[in-house]
């Protein structure tokens, strides 16, 4: 906040400006408060306009709208001739003919004779609004047009027009133009006295958009043009219109070359600007002719930059007011009529208003008309649809009690109307509020009377022209930017609205705070009208208003304190403090400024005591209606303190227990409330204070408790304590907060628990020996039963917040005490009868399981004595608590009845086959029991089985294998039947019954069958599969019977009937083929070929099924017509309506070649073809693609196979000779002793010993070898292994031997798989692996035998010694020959037809090294020219 200002200089700097300065600000800000009407109509498009009706009813549109021409040929109906009361006021005889240069813009010239002494301004009215126009003296101008007048004969004023400039015009036929600076200077003076001489007093001004050009119209008729930048005449127009008649409006367009004009007979035209060749003219149309309806005024439709764009700106529009009707005509693209209105009856001497202003309504801005005769204002929106028309609506329209002759828009929600008697009316249009009345009869205000008369050229106009001119001033009164002026006889005026500060500043010049106040918070609340000076968004004109209450709320405090009276009896004293210190109170708490309330207003007041004190009891009314929380702590202690002082201890609890008073002493607070007994006000600073729900109930109980249980009588005072902990009990259990408010949302489950959990406390805290269980229960209940217990049924039954688990606890809790034999509790059943409504409520279905289950564990707790059985059975059914319906039938031993609860429980009806189940296998219930649970059964098997077919299945053959036939009859529904045979005969279905056990006829697997040919078709070989007992004929037919082809041939095939089974697939491949034959090009090409195709994979199947056990007779008995029937179509293809799928068709019997190739010899299949009578006749083309098929797939087959031969013997040939090479090529030792005993190998020659060299570099003594156990037997050879690398392996250092694989300290064992894939010739490892596995026969034949055989034993050999080791190293042998070698490729594909065959690394295939070739994500088969053999 800003500094504090100096409070007793500010009445002063508020009202310390002149009206020169208000003058001077008033041009100074004209820009900006030119703006201020477009900144309210921005505003009005955001608010609703929730203060005015706006009500709108369409004036009906005609289908043809009427031509001018029409409307000047009609009769008026409202037109009547006009009676004057006193004739001498249009006897133009007896005047002469220069006076209407004084008479007619003097004040008595407007035919008032009881305005002739006008009085004095009114003084402000101090309404809510307070001043909202401010009016001013343009001292410059006045003085210069009287001087004007004085010395250079202009005459008196008669017009004037604004713009940027101000334009006044002379009864001697000047025009003065002046500037609107502060200086008000006079910048040109156009025309002289002689030529206002011939045409009399300028009448009429207008001043065009940009303030370029002034069009004068005069007395006698003419119109001048003037440039205004230079001063230069441009035109006199001498024919635009009837001569003898004078110009009553001037109006220049929004076209610059486009202007209109009225003249004293009524007529209205159209005058038109060129310049052609450099010779300006002036172009005259007639708009109206006065013969037919005199026009007294004209309005045309002016647009701000703002507005330029908008889409009603191209029509022109010109308003024009007759003496009977309106009229809105579009003067573009084409002269048209938009609307006529007529007056109806009105005063005859009213004067017609027309003025446009561009609004906003329901957020769209469009101009309105106001048009008025009288005491009546009418507004009409003009708006344009989408078809481009005028649309015409009419509005709320306003009612007054005075005539006006003057209306003026000064922005969009504000009009100033002018009456009779020169009362200036301002008027809020939407809510029709009048907001001042000023009377401007200071001003002399013109009047237009001699030109409407037209006096100059001799009073040739109509009696009621004349009438109607006795009060016109429609060229006395010009508005622009949102100032409105006022012509007088020797001064001119300019009114504008004040700005909300100078409104506010009006009222404190005038002493008058408390309105000023009033009126800045209609400005803060968006309330007030006719606001200017407020921009921005909502939040910041709030905080510019809030700003300025605040000086004035200082203001008002100080001049309180000033104006206090220091003599005098303290009422008075207190009586000034309550008339002023209630407002500063509620306009802080208004602006939400507790800050500045208690602190620097407190400070203020605090330094009279009076003050202080009335401040302090100002603020109970607030704490108690809850509109004043979190108050300082020092006010808060204040307060508490006054109000002690006073002995108001009811009014310090009822404050106390509305206050935040966690900033507070605590405990001083509770001291000073238990001390004074404030139990209401103790209990409130617990909870709110300190959140402590559970303490306020101990300190009570502390006090009712001893006097109880000594069976004494309670005190008034211990009464009262204990009433009040019972409702504090009710509160908390309800979750509302004591003594008024509710509990924190967060804090409610919270505070039930809390106070729960006390009450049911088995001690208290400082309990004696002596104390019995559930002190504070049995408090409550000794204290007054019968409440304690209401407190119980309304707070825990009917509070739906509280959980049925709550309310079951304390009352199973109650069941049990009551159920104890030396009980001495008494509780009426009827709060029993309370829970058992609640937890049954069947209009509830939140919690179900968990009411249901409260009760359950309230009836085991003994409760149920408390219940009548009966009711609490049809509570429970009515509930669906089928649990405890299950209890109550348990006890009366009725099972057969849960069977029923088992079933209408949807959470356990799945549970009632166990329940069967152990009610018929469980010892101890007897026959009886047992059979009407099996009737019951039987009597519900067909819900059984729709619930759970497996269940019900399981348990008829499990208890009642040999009546299933009889179940069989009760499932009258077949959908029901076909599960239940399902279930009990379909091994896949997982039922755990033993087939052999259940002896069922093969009439029941028959019936079962033919179900599945209805229900499942698609199933039924499935099923057949796995069923054994049906008979195959009888189920032959039953599959005929439903037509399933495929059934019926899987029946044949198992009987033996394998011809029989065929020609059954044959025939329906023979349907499908013809479907596909002579299907159209619209049937579904995808769907037929895919059944063809599958029928025909079903039969080759059945064919390759069977072939091998055939004789070469029977084989071909199947395959050649087979291949005769998917051949058959293509026989067509030649004639006149060729097949659609030839292709299709081709590519299926080249499948079924491919696959009878295997069983029939090429040869009969080619002769059998060529016996065909088709093809036998040279008809060979047809077939010439199966034939080329076959041929192609010889010649592939035969290249293939000769492709591989040459391919293995040069990889066999290069791997032989690598290994030959590997083998001859000697090893150099790293040292020159044994690396186990470490002596030179030379010192121990003399025994027969060998020295032993492996490929890593480490020399052995084949004795210290043998001695090591490092040898491994292999088909009676002996193969060696380095002691040390296998050593180190053993330990487990991988990560040190895997880099020791790259240098070669491998054993022999590595080129176990080295066939396959051949290894580099740089390799050590491989060299001294092959040396040590021929140590002895280093002779190798390269025939291909022999090595396959080789392969073999070196695989068989080293498949159980490879380590991780070994494995990378011969990975890394195929990386260096690029990938697999194609022996190995053939070698796992061999490996991969046959099941039994020997699969390498067969013991650890888990692992990445031992996938499959194909596997590996960087395999490639690129096919190559087979190589080209060297000689």
């Amino acid at each position: 906040m800003e500094n504090e200002p100096d409070h007793e200089n500010v009445e002063q700097s508020l009202c310390a400006k002149t009206t020169e300065e208000e003058l001077n600000k008033s041009f100074n800000l004209e820009a900006s408060l030119s703006k201020f009407s477009y900144i309210d109509l921005d505003k009005e498009l955001e608010c609703k306009n929730d203060l005015i009706d706006d009500k709108e009813f369409d004036i009906p549109q005609v289908d043809t709208p009427p031509t001018l021409e029409s409307i000047l040929n009609e009769t008026d109906d409202e037109e009547e001739s006009f009676v004057l009361e006193d004739p001498t006021l249009l006897n133009i005889d007896t005047i002469d003919s220069h006076s209407y240069d004084t008479s007619s813009v003097a004040s008595s010239d407007s035919g008032d004779r009881t305005n002739l002494k006008r009085k004095k301004k009114l003084p402000d009215s101090f309404s809510l609004h307070g001043s909202v126009m401010r009016h001013s003296l343009l001292k410059g101008i006045s003085a210069q047009i009287v001087s004007a007048a004085d010395k250079v004969d202009a005459g008196l004023p008669t017009a004037i027009a604004v713009s940027s400039l101000i334009a006044v015009g002379t009864s001697h036929g000047l025009a003065l133009i002046f500037g609107k600076d502060q200086n008000q200077a006079l910048r040109l003076c156009l025309g002289n006295t002689s030529v206002g001489g011939q045409y009399g007093a300028i009448s009429a001004l207008s001043i065009n958009n940009d303030c370029s050009r002034l069009l004068c119209g005069f007395a006698k008729g003419q119109i001048t043009m003037w440039d205004l930048a230079s001063g230069k005449l441009l035109r006199s127009i001498t024919d635009a219109h009837p001569p003898g008649t004078a110009i009553l409006h001037i109006k220049f367009t929004d076209d610059p070359t486009l202007a209109i004009c009225n003249d004293s007979g009524g007529s209205v035209f159209e005058l038109t600007f060129k310049r052609v060749m450099g010779v300006r003219t002036c172009e005259s149309r007639c708009l109206f002719s006065g013969s037919k309806g005199e026009v007294c005024c004209i309005e045309p439709l002016h647009s701000k930059p703002e507005l330029k764009d908008h889409p009603i700106t191209q029509f022109s529009l010109l308003a024009m007011a007759s003496l009977t009707k309106i009229l809105v005509i579009g003067l573009k693209p084409s002269l048209k009529v938009w609307m006529t209105f007529p007056y109806g009856r009105m005063d005859p001497s009213s004067v017609p208003l027309l003025a446009w202003h561009f609004v906003a309504v329901h957020n769209y801005v469009n101009p309105m008309l106001a048009f008025c005769r009288g005491d009546v204002v009418h507004f009409l929106l003009v708006k344009r649809d989408e078809s481009g028309a005028i649309h015409v609506t009419k509005q709320k329209h306003l009612h007054l009690y005075y005539d006006l002759i003057n209306f003026t828009w000064i922005n969009s929600r504000t009009v100033v109307l002018l009456d009779s008697v020169e009362k200036l009316h301002v008027i809020d249009r939407q809510t029709q509020e009048e907001l001042e009345t000023v009377e401007i009869s200071e001003v002399q205000l013109v009047y237009n009377s001699s030109h409407f008369k037209s006096l100059a050229t001799g009073g040739n106009v109509s009696q009621a022209l004349a009438l109607v001119g006795e009060k016109a001033c429609y060229q006395s009164i010009s508005s622009y930017g949102g100032q409105i002026f006022y012509l007088g006889t020797k001064s001119v005026y300019v009114m504008m609205l004040r700005s909300w500060r100078e409104r506010v500043d009006h009222l404190l010049k005038q002493d008058c705070l408390t309105e000023a106040l009033a009126l800045a918070w209609s400005f803060h609340e968006g309330k007030a009208k006719a606001v200017v000076g407020l921009s921005g968004d909502a939040s910041k004109r709030k905080a510019v208003v809030a700003d300025r209450m605040v000086e004035i709320l200082f203001h008002y405090a100080d001049r309180a304190l000033k104006k206090c009276p220091d003599q005098g009896k303290i009422q008075v004293m207190e009586q000034h403090f309550q008339d002023m210190v209630p407002v500063i109170v509620d306009y802080c708490l208004l602006l939400e400024r507790k800050d500045l309330l208690f602190s620097q207003m407190y400070d203020k007041l605090s330094e009279n005591s009076v003050a202080k004190g009335v401040f302090l009891e100002c603020l109970e009314p607030y704490i108690l209606s809850d509109k004043l929380v979190g108050m300082t702590p020092q006010v808060m202690k204040d307060l508490i303190v006054h109000f002690q002082d006073k002995k108001l201890m009811e009014n310090v609890e009822a404050l106390i227990v509305h206050m935040d008073i966690t900033s507070l002493d605590i405990q001083q607070v509770v001291l000073m409330c238990w001390e004074n007994r404030l139990y209401d006000a103790m209990i409130y600073v617990y909870n709110r204070g300190m959140n402590e729900f559970i303490s306020p109930m101990e300190k009570l109980f502390r006090v009712i408790s001893p006097p109880l249980n000594a069976g004494r009588t309670l005190t008034d005072e211990q009464v009262v304590m204990g009433n009040k902990l019972l409702v504090y009990i009710s509160c908390c259990l309800a979750g509302r907060a004591y003594p008024l408010g509710d509990i924190p949302e967060d804090l409610v489950p919270l505070v039930k628990n809390q106070v729960f959990e006390f009450l049911i406390r088995l001690h208290s805290a400082e309990a004696s020996p002596e104390e019995e269980i559930y002190p504070y229960v049995r408090t409550l209940l000794h204290f007054d039963t019968r409440e304690f217990l209401n407190v119980l049924a309304l707070v825990m039954v009917e509070n739906s917040d509280f959980t049925p688990s709550q309310v079951g606890c304390l009352f199973t809790f109650l069941a049990r005490q009551l159920a104890k034999p030396d009980n001495t509790l008494f509780v009426n059943r009827t709060l029993f009868d309370q829970v058992l409504e609640f937890l049954c409520s069947p209009d509830d279905d939140s919690r179900h399981s968990e009411r249901q289950q409260v009760l359950l564990e309230l009836l085991q707790a003994g409760g149920i004595v408390q219940f009548e059985e009966s009711r609490l059975i049809r509570m429970a059914e009515k509930a669906e608590f089928y649990q405890i319906c299950e209890f109550m039938y348990e006890r009366e031993h009725q099972y057969d009845k849960i069977i029923d609860c088992y079933l209408r429980d949807p959470l356990r009806e799945e549970e009632v086959f166990n329940y069967i189940h152990n009610i018929l296998s469980i010892p101890g219930h007897s026959a009886e029991e047992k059979q009407s649970v099996w009737q019951k059964a039987m009597d519900h098997i067909e819900e059984l089985v729709s619930l759970k077919p497996c269940k019900a299945a399981e348990l008829v053959a499990t208890h009642f294998s040999e009546q299933i036939e009889i179940v069989i009859k009760k499932l009258q529904d077949q959908v029901l039947l076909f599960k239940f045979l399902r279930s009990l005969l379909d091994p896949r279905e997982g039922i755990h019954v033993n087939q052999e056990s259940l002896q069922m006829p093969p009439s029941v697997t028959e019936q079962f069958i033919e179900l599945l040919c209805q229900f499942d078709p698609n199933q039924v070989i499935e099923t057949l599969q796995a069923l054994e007992c049906y008979r195959l004929e009888e189920t032959i037919q039953i599959t005929q019977k439903y037509q399933l082809h495929e059934v019926t041939a899987y029946l044949l095939e198992k009987k033996g009937d394998i011809h029989g089974a065929f020609l059954i697939m044959l025939k329906r491949l023979q349907s499908k083929l013809q479907e596909i034959t002579h299907q159209d090009e619209k049937a579904k090409e995808d769907l037929s070929l895919k059944d063809v195709e599958d029928t025909m994979v079903e039969t080759i199947a059945l064919c390759q099924r069977n072939s091998h056990n055939l004789n070469q007779q029977q084989r071909e008995a199947l395959w050649f017509p087979l291949l005769e029937a998917m051949m058959a179509p293509q026989k067509l293809s030649g004639s006149a309506a060729p097949h659609l799928h030839p292709e299709a068709l081709r590519s299926l019997t080249m499948q079924v070649l491919n696959s009878m190739a295997a069983f029939i010899a090429l040869p009969s299949i080619l002769q059998r073809i060529l016996q065909d009578p088709v093809y036998g006749k040279g008809k060979l083309g047809e077939i010439q693609g199966l034939i080329l098929g076959m041929l192609d797939t010889f010649n592939y087959e035969q290249t293939l196979l000769e492709t591989t031969t040459s391919l293995l013997n040069q990889d066999l040939h290069w791997s032989l000779c690598n290994l030959r090479a590997s083998v001859t090529r000697g090893l150099n030792p790293k040292q020159d002793y044994c690396s186990i005993c470490l002596q030179q190998y030379k010192r121990r020659q003399e025994m027969a010993d060998e020295i032993i060299v492996f490929s890593c570099g480490h020399l052995y003594h084949s004795f210290c070898l043998q001695n090591k156990e490092c040898t491994i037997e292999t088909e009676g050879r002996t193969r060696w292994t380095c002691y040390k690398c296998s050593s180190s392996n053993k330990v487990g250092k991988l990560s040190e031997n895997s880099s020791e694989i790259k240098k070669g300290k491998t054993a022999p064992s590595q080129v176990k798989m080295s066939p396959p894939c051949p290894p580099s010739k740089g390799d050590p490892a491989v060299k001294k692996g092959l040396s040590d596995l021929f140590q002895t026969d280093a002779k190798i034949k390269a025939n291909e035998r022999n090595f396959w055989n080789w392969t073999a034993q070196i695989q068989a050999a080293s498949e159980p010694v490879l380590d991780p080791q070994q494995i990378q190293a011969f990975d890394q042998l195929c990386r260096l020959y690029r990938g697999s070698s194609r022996l190995a490729l053939l070698t796992e594909l061999s490996q991969n037809r046959s099941s039994d065959s020997y699969r390498p690394f067969s013991g650890s295939q888990s692992g990445p090294a031992f996938n499959s070739i194909f596997q590996n994500e960087n395999f490639q088969l690129q096919l190559i020219p087979p190589p080209v053999t060297e000689d």
